[in-house]
């Protein structure tokens, strides 16, 4: 099993910026591909970034490209979230998650979820 804790999310201000971060404990973090996705009310969860094993591959959703950075440090267990320019429509609970797969921008990829972390972006 694997436990996952977001933190850095808050209240800002459209144009600001927030880092969020997934601290990863109970088996090698670094077996693992990683994940945010983010989920506003009213919507679906949905895919934001993730990144590989080693931190050598990444993806993004298109609406957050040339915005937010995922990365991970193994040796400190945790994976980031830079979000740049935040826009009121990137307001929503952002979750970290893990999954053993290569390729994954599933939620029903991903095996472990925390518990999520809020982050609003007012007008």
């Amino acid at each position: 099993q694997v436990q996952l804790v977001e933190s850095g999310g808050g209240l800002v201000q459209a144009g600001d910026s927030l880092r969020l971060s997934c601290a990863a404990s109970g088996r090698t973090f670094s077996g693992y591909s990683m994940g945010w996705f983010r989920q506003a009310p009213g919507k679906e969860r949905e895919f934001v970034a993730g990144i590989s094993w080693s931190g050598g591959r990444t993806n993004y959703a298109d609406f957050v490209k040339g915005r937010f950075t995922i990365s991970r440090d193994n040796a400190r267990n945790t994976v980031y979230l830079q979000m740049n320019s935040l826009k009121p429509e990137d307001t929503a609970v952002y979750y970290c998650a893990a999954t053993l797969r290569r390729v994954a921008t599933l939620s029903s990829d991903y095996d472990y979820w925390g518990q999520g972390t809020q982050v609003t972006v007012s007008s």
